[in-house]
């Protein structure tokens, strides 16, 4: 399992809450972390690597 953080973000693009978990690869994390976007931008990092942004005005999903 590898750990992965998704940053929900707010106005001026400044994090507001991350929230912490253990995916076995990319496709997973990105699924659990589509499940966080309700009113705020949310971007999903691995360590330093950043893996994915959601979008939430739009519901576009854009891979880093």
């Amino acid at each position: 399992m590898t750990a992965y953080r998704a940053f929900l973000v707010g106005r001026h693009d400044r994090p507001i809450k991350v929230v912490q978990f253990d995916c076995s690869d990319d496709e997973s994390a990105i699924s659990c972390a589509e499940r966080l976007v309700e009113g705020h931008d949310v971007e999903l990092w691995q360590l330093d690597r950043p893996v994915a942004r959601f979008d939430a005005r739009s519901g576009q999903m854009r891979r880093k």
